[in-house]
């Protein structure tokens, strides 16, 4: 292929919904960027979700001056989602590899990215609550933590999804006697126009409301909540134990409990800094990590794994400060 060892490297975030990806250059500045769609290789198959990354590359590489030849990069990093196996990071970087874009690749989880956009240096640990949950760990000497997070087979709870779930199930029992009363058997349905439960049930079942509309739910839950329903709190003071739980076995792993260290908080549900979530996770870690500093990610994850390609080619401090200027973080 003949790359350029110094030339350009290619950051790539790709999440369930969207692909963000970052033509870096000399000294950390951004040379193009484009974003594209999804990438689900469990729904479409591994080759059609690297077309996905191939088109907004190209997109990319285009508008860093390369439209005249085909993407070449002397490192990339690809952080994305659904690699949540070493089996799967293997499969994916052989693809990534097939497209001989470089020769030098590194595919990680995607929440890896969003624990290197919140960190100085490669150290801490990063819980993200989006669609799902997850949570990663690493330090400098290369080691990491993770879980497998692929949903209740693999011991997770949580997650705007499994929220909603677990809201419209007490919800559905309030109604009908089976469970205690609580105000979401009202607002549910209501954020819908619906006037009871049943009538969610049936819409919910038979489509006419769409399966991807019950991640609006989660808000429902934590408005009800902060209005002091107690179903509604002891779902959001659980999701603060598992945050806790995922976050406290990270840092045990790496030895960095009796450290000050990060945790780094991302993904919508927890960037949305909800009151109560939030005083419930810091009244919890203070006791099981009490020198860990809590941070909330708000910068783009392609950060992160511009970030990562910077370290894995070696560029500097200063580099590094440039990429961090360039995402505004």
């Amino acid at each position: 292929m003949g790359v350029n060892p110094n030339g350009p490297l290619l950051a790539i975030d790709a999440g369930n919904s969207k692909t963000d990806v970052a033509v870096v250059g000399t000294g950390g500045r951004v040379l193009g960027s484009a974003r594209g769609g999804g990438f689900q290789p469990p729904v479409v198959g591994v080759e059609a979700a690297v077309d996905t990354l191939a088109e907004a590359v190209g997109r990319a590489w285009a508008e860093a001056g390369g439209a005249d030849s085909p993407p070449a990069f002397s490192h990339v990093s690809a952080c994305l989602a659904n690699a949540d196996l070493a089996v799967e990071e293997q499969e994916l970087e052989k693809a990534l590899y097939a497209r001989r874009w470089s020769r030098s690749i590194r595919v990680r989880n995607d929440t890896f990215a969003i624990l290197r956009a919140g960190v100085d240096e490669p150290r801490g640990v990063a819980v993200v609550c989006g669609a799902g949950i997850n949570c990663v760990g690493m330090v400098p000497d290369g080691r990491t933590a993770r879980f497998p997070a692929i949903g209740k087979i693999s011991g997770d709870w949580g997650g705007g999804s499994g929220l909603a779930e677990e809201a419209l199930w007490f919800a559905a029992r309030a109604e009908d006697g089976r469970g205690e009363a609580t105000a979401l058997a009202g607002e549910l349905p209501a954020h819908f126009g619906l006037p009871s439960m049943y009538a969610l049930i049936e819409a919910l079942h038979l489509g006419r409301v769409p399966f991807e509309r019950r991640h609006e739910l989660t808000p429902v839950l934590f408005r009800t909540s902060a209005a002091g329903d107690a179903i509604a709190r002891s779902l959001v003071h659980r999701l603060a134990e598992e945050v806790v739980a995922l976050s406290t076995v990270a840092l045990g792993r790496l030895g960095l409990l009796d450290e000050e260290v990060p945790v780094m908080l991302g993904g919508s549900v927890l960037a949305a800094r909800h009151p109560e979530l939030d005083t419930r996770i810091s009244e919890l870690l203070a006791v099981k990590a009490p020198k860990a500093v809590i941070g909330v990610v708000t910068a783009p994850p392609v950060l992160g794994a511009g970030l990562f390609a910077l370290d894995e080619r070696g560029d500097g401090p200063q580099a590094a400060a440039r990429l961090r200027e360039h995402y505004g973080a």
